[in-house]
């Protein structure tokens, strides 16, 4: 160890865990250490490894700070405790990745002390990892949807699950969503379970068509919650519960009751507040290993329903794209500049119009800013233009 390098050894159930720079601050709104992180996730780790022990995990280590973008690592390190148990999963393009399985505590701390802020856990038990055992319903509300409607749609979802035999629970996504998981048998493949997913979607959407939308295309979905399924499809993963996000207020991915969710917000839930809340009345996810349910009722409306059906003569959007930028902040500059020479324009727009996309590069995300103009006049619609960013993700992996 350098002269300037600090470092605390933990003992964690007969472990032992070196945390590097553990006086390193990650949150400096809140005053959050790295130390401090490794702490709140051994006092919540009885629900953060019930959401992610057992699971492969894809690392998102953010190396360089909150306020910079995460890499994500799929490969287990090679220099890493004898105790780091690991899974291979092979991907449909042919590649494989030998990735972190979390087993307890001790394995928990030392994924944090990597960067990893977030825990991103797969739908899959390390001991099958072709069938999932969990269906995740990812309630995502575009721009311009109050916490009210998001509310809402999670009890229809709810609803439709229960009428399928299935029990959902109720998490905060950490950022602006909802999350409903679902343990389910392992029988299914990845592909049956996403149908399943979509199925719900579906069915939600047709219930509440002004709430709710399954539409994958994101210029199409308006001022609605989307309930995204894809969220089921192989190689996808979500912050677990229990999980802190990578936001200025250390904002947490938190457990709720039913009976809660129309009276607390997704701010009130930090790893100060989440702390005390665990403390106190501890998971309310304690009973989700024992209502396992199946996807029968939910793969038999699939049938029932048929394939989606697109309108073939539908007239494509007037959507325009503006920058595609390394980082957030890099393509919302550039949308800026962009308003700034079409006022007018911007002043048709609705909140939902403004189209901000996180793409996956190979190893981190880039963003991609586009703009839908349906409710600008024809004849005030502005052409496509040069890119006001335009960033190549893929520049240095081409031959």
């Amino acid at each position: 160890m350098s002269a300037t390098e600090s470092a605390e050894v933990l003992e964690i159930d007969g472990r032992e865990v070196r945390v590097s720079h553990p006086d390193k601050v990650v949150f400096p709104e809140p005053g959050l250490t790295k130390l401090d992180l490794i702490r709140y996730y051994l006092a919540v780790a009885d629900g953060a490894l019930r959401g992610a022990a057992g699971r492969p995990m894809v690392l998102k280590r953010f190396v360089k700070g909150i306020d910079r973008e995460a890499f994500f690592q799929k490969r287990a390190p090679e220099k890493r405790p004898d105790w780091i148990d690991t899974a291979t999963l092979h991907y449909a393009r042919g590649t494989s990745a030998e990735e972190v399985v979390v087993r307890d505590a001790a394995a928990l701390a030392w994924v944090v002390n990597l960067g990893c802020i977030d825990l991103n856990p797969h739908p899959v038990r390390a001991e099958d990892l072709d069938h999932p055992d969990e269906l995740r319903v990812d309630l995502d509300p575009m721009p311009g949807v109050e916490w009210s409607q998001l509310v809402d749609v999670a009890f229809v979802a709810r609803d439709v699950l229960a009428e399928h035999g299935l029990v959902a629970w109720p998490k905060t996504s950490g950022s602006r969503g909802i999350h409903l998981l679902v343990r389910i048998e392992p029988r299914w493949d990845y592909r049956d379970v996403r149908l399943a997913a979509e199925t719900l979607a579906r069915e939600v959407a047709r219930r509440e068509p002004g709430l709710a939308t399954a539409r994958w295309w994101k210029e199409e979905r308006g001022e609605r919650v989307f309930v995204d399924f894809n969220q089921n499809a192989k190689d996808r993963t979500v912050a677990s519960a229990y999980s802190v996000r990578p936001r200025p207020d250390a904002r947490v991915s938190t457990p709720l009751d039913w009976d809660e969710l129309r009276l607390r917000r997704p701010e009130e839930f930090t790893v100060s507040t989440v702390l005390e809340r665990f403390a106190e009345r501890g998971d309310p996810m304690a009973g989700i290993d024992d209502a396992v349910g199946v996807l029968d009722g939910l793969l038999g409306l699939a049938a029932e329903l048929g394939p989606v059906e697109r309108d073939a003569d539908a007239e494509p959007l007037p959507v325009i794209e503006i920058a595609r930028a390394e980082t957030k902040e890099e393509a919302l500059d550039g949308l800026e500049r962009w308003k700034a020479r079409h006022a007018k324009v911007v002043g048709h727009l609705h909140p939902a119009d403004v189209l901000v996309d996180g793409m996956r590069g190979s190893s981190s995300l880039w963003y991609r800013i586009r703009v839908n103009l349906q409710h600008v006049p024809e004849d005030e619609r502005p052409e496509q233009e040069p890119l006001e960013v335009d960033y190549d993700p893929w520049k240095d992996r081409r031959p």
